[in-house]
């Protein structure tokens, strides 16, 4: 009786009757926290720097359009060269300090060192000097314009400058975000409370627990008997059984774009000569992968652009379209081909096939391969170091951001460092130019985004397959969930319902 009393005050409790108060939102995934690479923008990371930091401005998850956040207001000097921000009074951290400039400067500084992995450290770097003289307003001052500062502005979490030694440990993380982490137990969950005094209002849940479930389909099992209120991501297969034989519900997160690939590490025997990359570009068939095993979810693609990007180019394109008597003749002027490894990551039936076929299209070519299976971990720490020994199949994001994002900051494509070891003059002139032209929108940035985009072509390092949006699978009792342009979940004003 005491439990049925206390769920009908919490049903009843909200300012909106409609609004259910309390509860954990249980939320499924396989990814384990790696707190020394929190910026890099695994699952785990990003649950981190969603619910317990908030950053200076917000993108819609459909459009570029700064909204405020932790700043308020904005101006920038005509010549690119000076931001000036102001920031939101009355915010404070979990522990009661309250939120200032010398935040933003601390934040925006740890970001920008290269150890920590952060894929937008390259432009937090160009920032020279900063003003902290007001409490409640900074000015940035920057070595030269870029067309993206703004995609940084929504990617770094603002951080306590006092607690760092917890931050890098994974012992703690102290924010100004909707959510409080509360604790962490390796391969088991993480743990986070509700913040009372957040500056938005007090989130309707009580808690958030993230459930690490290392097998895909132990997870649907779980979602299907009510042992977890979200997956953070399902395959198109079981999406479709559950749509069709639940009442569970499927949710595209719109405006985050997933990016299949093959990236290739030209140091690795062999993937040093282009005609090899090329010869691979054309002896996958993408269609396959794209209707056998993700069901038609998504779009084959040579580029990495979603179709609302100023970068994309539907003629290119389609550059790698299926070709085996063209891989074949490629291969044929090699001549001798060692065999490549391609590395995969576990934990999903629907990798593991998209590998096996790649391996058997790359075999009708005349290219020999074995398959290496790795964790999440593994996967992450190959693309931050460049350290793969062949091929490897994943996925990459950042395509929804401004274009110049990509090639200045993504693990894959970076065209300082990357985990294909490419480097190259004419790439990163490529690179440099789109990133300094400071309209993206423009007829300028077109034409560079036309010579970018014929460089991602010509070398294949980064060999495109299809991209799509990330789906979420729930319980039909959720609601009010959102989530950001980086694809990290805001619970902000989400409540479990009937």
């Amino acid at each position: 009786m005491a439990g049925c009393r206390l769920a009908v005050e919490q049903a009843t409790s909200g300012a909106d009757a409609g609004v259910t108060e309390g509860g954990v939102l249980r939320i499924g995934d396989s990814g384990d926290l790696t707190p020394a690479s929190l910026y890099a923008g695994a699952p785990a990371q990003t649950m981190i720097t969603g619910l317990v930091y908030d950053t200076l401005i917000r993108y819609p998850a459909d459009s570029l359009k700064p909204q405020p956040a932790l700043a308020t207001s904005w101006q920038v000097s005509p010549d690119g060269l000076t931001v000036r921000l102001t920031l939101r009074n009355g915010v404070t951290f979990h522990d009661g300090r309250p939120f200032t400039s010398e935040d933003v400067r601390f934040s925006l500084t740890t970001y920008a060192n290269p150890a920590r992995a952060g894929q937008l450290a390259r432009t937090a770097a160009l920032i020279t000097a900063y003003d902290t003289g007001d409490p409640h307003a900074i000015t940035l001052r920057l070595a030269q314009p870029v067309g993206n500062f703004f995609d940084l502005l929504d990617l770094v979490p603002i951080i306590d400058r006092n607690t760092m030694a917890d931050f890098d440990a994974g012992r703690g993380y102290n924010g100004t975000g909707a959510f409080r982490f509360t604790g962490w137990k390796p391969g088991a969950s993480i743990t986070f409370a509700a913040n009372k005094n957040y500056w938005k209002g007090p989130p309707h849940l009580n808690g958030v627990e993230y459930v690490i479930v290392p097998d895909v389909q132990t997870q649907v099992a779980q979602l299907r008997t009510g042992q977890l209120d979200l997956l953070w991501s399902i395959a198109p297969r079981d999406a479709d059984a559950l749509t069709a034989r639940t009442r569970l519900k499927v949710v595209k997160q719109t405006g985050v774009t997933h990016n299949w690939y093959i990236g290739a590490n030209v140091r690795a025997p062999g993937l040093g000569d282009v005609r090899l990359r090329r010869a691979i570009a054309y002896a996958v068939d993408r269609d396959r992968i794209l209707h056998d095993i993700y069901q038609g979810h998504g779009t084959v693609a040579s580029l990495p652009w979603p179709q609302y990007s100023p970068a994309f180019d539907a003629g290119l394109n389609s550059t790698y379209g299926y070709d085996v008597s063209r891989a074949r003749a490629l291969v044929a002027e090699i001549g001798t081909v060692p065999t490549i490894p391609i590395a995969y990551t576990t934990g999903s039936l629907d990798t593991e096939a998209v590998a096996q076929i790649v391996q058997a299209d790359l075999a009708a070519a005349g290219i020999r391969t074995t398959l290496q299976p790795m964790d999440y971990a593994a996967t992450l720490e190959h693309l931050i170091r460049g350290t793969y020994e062949g091929l490897w199949i994943t996925a990459h994001t950042y395509t929804q951001y401004t274009p110049a994002t990509l090639p200045t900051g993504a693990f894959p494509f970076n065209a300082q460092k990357n985990a294909s070891n490419f480097v190259d003059a004419e790439y990163r002139r490529a690179v440099d130019t789109a990133w300094h032209t400071v309209d993206p929108n423009g007829t300028e940035a077109e034409a560079a985004y036309r010579v970018l985009n014929t460089e991602l072509l010509d070398n294949a390092f980064v060999i495109e397959l299809f991209n799509n949006e990330n789906e979420l699978a729930m319980t039909p009792a959720l609601h009010g969930l959102k989530w950001s342009k980086k694809s990290e979940l805001d619970l902000s004003e989400a409540y479990l319902g009937r």
